[in-house]
């Protein structure tokens, strides 16, 4: 890799990952919150997988369930570290870890100011923050691009309800619309409270380079506008759950009144019968 380029490749793997977890196995004596990844290099990287890691090579971990590779060539490297993350978190996807990935690059010199694509940024020079903020960018587009998958799955279910409402034959047992329910509130959980589309790293509050490159990336692979329309479909998903869950009650309740119904018809007759002998 030349000095004056950077690789990048990220993956989301799962919902969430314990950083903390990680570190302590590393011996790192540092307590990780949400905001902030776990950014692995040098000797410790080098323990994990098993070879020398080179001075450039870094791997960042976010608690949303991404992990993003600098520098790294070698598919047996990530093949590696996906299997040691997965001895901590048992859901992480080692079979098919590129079915939600993005590749970028960093690019340094050959130009005045900050250009933008959807397979580089340039930048005159480099500044330290660069590697973390857009590993932060990067593994939040591909964390919801897993949700965005997620949703079209949940709508896929909703769909076939519709189909069956359409038809006179809603019968939703409450077990299965708590199922869909919690599926839902889950989709949410992992967009609003993992991924944290709409928090900034701390450092673009006091840098104006950070800001802008944030910003300007985050805009570029369109968090913010994705985040909203997850958001409202979420929405109208959660209003749909209502609805077939009140058709479903109304449905069940009518079926224990015209049991009562029958019911007191039968014992009716059996009176009359009565009566009559």
């Amino acid at each position: 890799m030349s000095q004056n380029a950077m690789s990048f490749k990220a993956f989301a793997v799962a919902n969430e990952i314990d950083l903390n977890k990680i570190a302590n196995d590393c011996g790192i004596p540092k307590k990780y919150t949400w905001e902030e990844p776990l950014i692995l290099k040098g000797t410790i990287l080098g323990r994990i997988l098993g070879a020398s890691a080179e001075t450039d090579q870094q791997v960042l971990v976010f608690s949303f369930g991404s992990i993003v590779f600098i520098n790294h060539v070698r598919r047996e490297d990530i093949s590696v570290f996906l299997c040691y993350v997965q001895r901590f978190e048992a859901d992480v996807n080692t079979v098919a870890p590129e079915r939600y990935s993005d590749d970028y690059s960093l690019h340094i010199g050959g130009t005045d100011s900050l250009v933008l694509t959807d397979e580089f940024v340039m930048v005159p020079e480099y500044a330290m923050f660069y590697p973390e903020l857009i590993s932060t960018v990067i593994a939040k587009s591909v964390a919801l691009e897993k949700t965005e998958e997620e949703l079209g799955r949940i709508l896929d279910r909703l769909e076939v309800m519709i189909d069956r409402l359409e038809k006179g034959k809603l019968r939703v047992s409450d077990k299965e619309l708590a199922r869909t329910t919690a599926r839902i509130v889950r989709h949410e959980y992992n967009t609003i409270a993992y991924i944290m589309i709409l928090d900034k790293p701390d450092i673009t509050w006091t840098n104006s380079g950070a800001a802008e490159l944030y910003d300007r990336m985050s805009e570029f692979f369109e968090l913010n506008d994705r985040y909203s329309i997850l958001k409202n479909k979420t929405e109208i998903l959660s209003n749909m759950m209502e609805g077939f869950s009140a058709i479903s009650h109304s449905i069940r309740g009518m079926f224990v009144e015209w049991v009562i119904v029958l019911l007191i018809v039968a014992e009716v007759i059996l009176m009359c019968v009565e009566i009559v002998k």
